[in-house]
């Protein structure tokens, strides 16, 4: 543990539906729902307008629209988020040598690695970057926590959010995180609030009356001892820039336990069209695919199978993430999911004598509907917040589409909210509008 409040969590607040909102102005202060727009499809993010319905990260499409009907559904723009998590990532690493990213919204920065670290100047640290960040990135805010370690980092960033900053002064970790709900701690979700709520913990204090030996015979051991470390904030971890991976892995945890197979077949096909992106970016493959399950009851099991040559298709390890989780007991519901690869290799062998088929590049559900035609609008490729250009019109954002037709308004950033016109789905004057850089991909990270 350090002496000083010098680990900070920088934490973009809802990050996509947040772009989404700054590049299309008549969308601002309104519910904005990110992700797949199809009716298998799943919530990547939502705005605070849409939460306050009750509509969350991993929730279906279906329910989402069911709980919040009057929100904005677009499909995700991969190259707009990366250019915006760019800006940011770059700024932080002017404040230091030492960044760790966790997602395109999300990183710890070590300051003490800066030369100039002073640790009077940590809570003015913060607000310069939250200041200059909304600066960079034209609107976009993020809520900044400053502690002694990770743990308190990531928890302080949570107390103002959204578009605020806390440090946790050193010796003040255990009195903070005390009165807390249990869940405030990385790995207590639902099921396991539940099962500790029956033991009469309901708070970070009421779980330090249970010394290691009692809360291991209620939740296990490896999760017994951790709870019990956790709950007095010892948490060590040092804020690493690079590490040579052996396996590549998505996981996700539930805000409820889901039992619906097809919603978390689409899940778990998603994380490993993820998985088999980062492989490619890496340049390396993976012949073990592995999936992980927990259980309602924190059970967690892991079922593995090894393919005969290594690969990076996403088309293969969807496919396996899928076998795997066939085989799975889904009664009470399932609150984490995850799918990973090891055994990597820097070199890819397929079936030579497969039959050769497109390889799906994005890592959001979005991009796969379109690309299969499942997405809801979806009409000679188009679909809702995709960017266009008319070349009459000018830039604008597909509205919606559908029976041959698709309708657009036409505004940008810069712009004020703007006129919406709708064009036959093959007009020669409207095309899809690329970034500069972009590989048009569309966004897949599930945010918690």
């Amino acid at each position: 543990m350090r002496s000083t409040a010098s680990i900070m969590h920088l934490d973009l607040d809802a990050f996509f539906a947040s772009v989404e909102q700054r590049d299309k102005p008549s969308l601002r202060g309104k519910p904005v729902v990110v992700g797949g727009v199809g009716p298998r499809g799943v919530v990547s993010t939502a705005s605070y307008e849409a939460r306050v319905h009750g509509v969350r990260s991993a929730m279906s499409s279906a329910e989402a629209r069911a709980r919040c009907p009057h929100a904005a559904f677009l499909g995700g723009r991969f190259d707009a988020y990366r250019e915006a998590s760019e800006v940011v990532m770059a700024l932080l690493r002017e404040v230091s040598p030492l960044v760790q990213p966790l997602s395109f919204d999300e990183a710890f920065v070590d300051l003490a690695a800066a030369p100039d670290f002073d640790p009077a100047r940590v809570h003015d640290i913060a607000e310069e970057v939250r200041a200059e960040l909304t600066v960079r990135t034209h609107g976009l805010t993020a809520s900044v926590g400053v502690a002694s370690s990770k743990l308190m980092a990531k928890i302080a960033s949570e107390i103002n959010k959204p578009d605020g900053v806390f440090v946790v002064e050193p010796g003040t970790e255990e009195a903070v995180l005390g009165p807390m709900q249990v869940t405030a701690i990385p790995g207590v979700g639902p099921a396991t609030a539940e099962r500790l709520r029956r033991l009469g913990i309901t708070t970070v204090e009421d779980l330090r009356r249970f010394d290691a030996a009692e809360l291991s015979a209620h939740v296990g051991a490896s999760s017994g001892a951790s709870l019990y470390r956790l709950a007095r904030a010892q948490d060590d971890r040092a804020v690493v820039v690079d590490r040579e991976a052996k396996s590549v892995s998505v996981e996700d945890t539930f805000a409820t336990d889901l039992t619906d197979r097809v919603l978390l077949g689409d899940i778990a096909e998603q994380m490993a069209r993820r998985v088999a992106s980062r492989l490619r970016r890496n340049g390396t493959s993976g012949r073990t695919v592995t999936l992980k399950v927990r259980h309602h009851d924190f059970v967690t099991h892991t079922r593995s199978t090894t393919l005969p040559a290594p690969t990076d298709s996403g088309r293969v390890l969807a496919a396996t993430a899928r076998g795997l989780l066939e085989g799975q007991d889904l009664a009470g519901g399932l609150r984490l999911l995850g799918v990973g690869v090891s055994g990597l290799a820097d070199w890819v062998q397929d079936d030579l004598f497969a039959a050769a088929e497109p390889e799906d590049e994005p890592d959001a559900e979005v991009a796969r509907e379109v690309r299969h035609g499942r997405a809801g609008g979806r009409d000679n490729g188009w679909y809702p917040g995709q960017d266009v250009h008319h070349r009459g019109h000018g830039d604008g954002w597909v509205w919606g589409a559908g029976l041959g037709r698709v309708t657009v308004r036409f505004e940008t950033r810069e712009t004020p909210p703007g006129p919406v016109h709708t064009f036959a789905a093959d007009d020669p004057d409207l095309t899809h509008r690329v970034h500069p850089g972009s590989d048009e991909e569309a966004a897949g990270t599930v945010e918690a």
